[in-house]
């Protein structure tokens, strides 16, 4: 590694001689051979940075400016689609940046065109405050340590090595004593006995406030119980190898060894995947993460490939808390809106994070200096065993039929302070796309003193250590696009029969059907999940009927896990997760309208009409036509946790997922271009007879075919 690189918080990072060098030292890098929806590369964040920088010098007065975002600008959709689907021009590159007045709030949202190399347009906001990066979560820990108000308040519990006392940033929410003038964090705050050490074992009893842009402690919050300091939760509870390994039982558990000796059955070109008549662009960026466009699949029936999805990402997650004291009331985090998913991620290890033959991507991000900051190993793209993919035995003569299903998965992990959430993308061999959520990590904690009960609002997991109650609500992004960019959304719900049981039509009573409705306006597009009628929705193509049941195309929204948010309406959490009100919703597509909480989180009130800041709950209140036009849905799904002591000290995953799956959309089952399974097939088919043995003595069958030995 040179001069001009360095290594920051596991990111490599190129200043502007060392991406001047990897600009000469690549040809991939120049912005004509570029996919239009590949995420920024090393030189063109540092080209961006430097017409920017260009730009505000020439300013009078001259400004000095801070970088919060250098990312990719989307292309328009229009002139992106004529580009993708009719050999229309390729788009420019264009960067979007958000940057900040140094050591003031002054938001502004500039774009560069990165083919012209110039500045397109500067947007001056007020009463927004953009996302905290990494770089502002350090400013947190570093100033709260020194502050001779913090070192007091510590010592008064105890602590007087300050370098033993360790502050998370999280976003503040919204905090009335302070307005947009500042820019703020709280700190929860912990102690350490060790630099290895679970900290999340031993929470304080306070909170700081921060302004990030000046540096400076403005408050802190203590919690007192009958006018009494909570003394600090001593008891060790470490998780690590070096603590807990003399309890590992080694014989149990064999090795498992996962090999493709052929290969893996994808392919990429650049950042564009096809498999198994898959195809799609993987791109990633600070906030969302991964995002994956242009998802099509190939129709062995009509002999094509199909569209299915202009573009899928998790656009937002909220995470609750439900205990009313100050300052607890405070922590509702924006893991998306106020931190950033990309800046967020893991660099992932082989078999450790993904098993198996496995294909990695980078992650590449920008720092508050202008400069491209690389992330090893930020996407995890690899194939696994999923089980059963079709089967049926014929009762009469034992003929049997069968295959195995496989899917490809595209995955990454965030730590967000305490906890940990994989994101696994899924498609599987009968057209189906899966969002799969894993949940793990460690609780946020916070001491009890003697005598205090952690209940109604929490669990008492350990000796002094309540975790609270608090849920996790996500929001997909779904930009569809059934066999055509118009769609409509039909709500299914399983109904019995209006007829009166025993009426003609009814006899018997147990007639029931599924009741559609097609949602027309956005405001219609509002909906809940009714468990009582097995609530889905169709996204369908009205255009284009199935032959076989001569029906719109379309796939099916299938979300169960779909938890009501538990705050009251019109509290502050109500208004500003205004997203989590409803478990759907469904907008005409306009441009720019990626963030069902809105482009700036960060201190949001949720104010209805705030035109710096609309949500979707605003998009929904134009009452759109959504009907056989541009549409995109926010699918919102999650879960509510009621810690257990099992939860601690480290969080086994926890998953949750939601799914779009084909509805009338292939004329037949498409698995069936699958070959069934054999014996003869399976590597290990040596062991799979000696388990079988006698299995033909029993009346049964093989894996793969083979008949009974007697009929029924």
């Amino acid at each position: 590694m040179g001069p001009d690189t360095e290594i920051i918080a596991g990111y490599k990072v190129y200043n502007e001689a060392a991406a001047a060098d990897y600009d000469q030292s690549t040809t991939s890098s120049k912005t004509a051979e570029v996919h239009p929806l590949d995420q920024l590369s090393i030189p063109e964040i540092a080209l961006a940075a430097k017409v920017v920088r260009a730009h505000y010098s020439n300013q009078q007065p001259a400004t000095e400016v801070k970088f919060n975002t250098i990312t990719l600008k989307n292309p328009i959709k229009t002139e992106y689609v004529a580009f993708r689907d009719t050999n229309g021009p390729r788009p420019d590159r264009e960067a979007f940046v958000i940057m900040l007045t140094k050591a003031h709030c002054a938001v502004n949202e500039v774009i560069v065109s990165l083919t012209q190399e110039k500045v397109l347009e500067v947007k001056e906001l007020h009463d927004v405050l953009p996302i905290l990066t990494l770089e502002d979560l350090d400013i947190c820990e570093r100033v709260a340590r020194a502050d001779p108000r913090v070192v007091v308040t510590c010592a008064e519990i105890g602590l007087h090595d300050m370098n033993e006392v360790y502050f998370d940033g999280w976003a503040v929410g919204a905090d009335e004593r302070y307005g947009f003038d500042r820019r703020l964090q709280q700190g929860l705050a912990y102690w350490r006995a060790s630099g290895m050490d679970n900290q999340y074992a031993h929470p304080l009893d306070f909170a700081v406030v921060i302004d990030t842009e000046r540096e400076e402690v403005l408050r802190i919050d203590v919690r007192r119980v009958g006018g009494k300091r909570v003394p600090v939760p001593r008891v060790q509870h470490n998780f690590l190898p070096e603590f807990v390994r003399d309890g590992y039982v080694s014989d149990r558990l064999k090795p498992i060894e996962i090999t493709q000796p052929e290969g893996v059955s994808f392919s990429m070109k650049g950042n564009e995947l096809s498999w198994a008549g898959f195809k799609m662009h993987i791109g990633f960026n600070y906030r969302e993460g991964i995002v994956i466009s242009d998802v099509s699949v190939h129709d062995m029936y009509e002999k094509r490939q199909r569209m299915l999805f202009n573009r899928l990402s998790v656009a937002e997650m909220v995470v609750p808390y439900g205990n009313p004291d100050i300052p607890h009331h405070r922590k509702h985090a924006f893991d998306i809106g106020e931190y950033g998913m990309g800046l967020m991620t893991n660099p992932l290890q082989v078999g450790c994070d993904c098993k198996g033959a496995i294909k990695y991507l980078d992650a590449i991000m920008s720092t508050s200096q202008g400069y491209a900051a690389v992330l090893p190993n930020a996407v995890c793209i690899h194939e696994e065993d999923n089980g059963l993919l079709y089967k049926h035995t014929d009762y009469r003569d034992g003929t049997v039929v069968s295959a195995r299903d496989r899917k490809l998965i595209i995955s990454q992990i965030i730590t967000a302070a305490n906890y940990e959430y994989g994101f696994y993308h899924t498609f599987s061999l009968d057209g189906t796309y899966k969002l799969e959520v894993k949940l793990t990590g460690i609780l946020n904690t916070v001491p009890l003193i003697e005598g205090e009960e952690a209940v109604p609002y929490g669990t008492k997991v350990a000796k002094d250590l309540n975790a609270h109650n608090h849920q996790h609500i996500f929001s997909l992004r779904i930009d569809p696009a059934i066999d055509g960019l118009n769609n409509t959304v039909v709500q299914n719900d399983a109904v019995s029969s209006e007829i009166p049981i025993g009426n003609a039509g009814n006899l018997y009573g147990n007639a029931f059907y599924c009741k559609k409705t097609p949602l027309k306006t956005s405001k219609q597009g509002a909906c809940e999940y009714s468990h009582e009628t097995s609530r889905t929705w169709d996204i369908i193509n009205p255009n284009k009927l199935n032959p076989a049941c001569e029906k719109p195309v379309g796939y099916k929204i299938i979300s169960r896990e779909s938890p009501s948010l538990l705050c009251k309406p019109g509290s502050l959490v109500w208004r500003r997760a205004g997203f989590t009100r409803k478990t759907l919703w469904v907008t005409k597509y306009r441009e720019g309208e990626l963030f069902p909480a809105g482009d700036y989180v960060c201190q949001s009130t949720g104010q209805p009409g705030w035109p710096s800041n609309e949500t979707v709950v605003d998009w929904s209140e134009r009452d759109d036509k959504i009907e056989n036009e541009d549409i995109v849905c926010w699918l919102q799904f999650g879960i509510t946790h009621f810690p257990r002591t099992e939860d601690f000290p480290l969080m086994p995953a926890e998953p949750l997922s939601v799914m779009l799956r084909a509805s009338n959309f292939f004329e037949k089952n498409p698995a069936l271009w699958v070959p069934p399974s054999s014996r003869e097939a399976d590597a290990a088919s040596r062991d799979l007879d000696k388990c079988c043995e006698g299995t033909e003595k029993r009346g049964g069958v093989g894996v793969g075919g083979g008949k009974r030995g007697s009929k029924l």
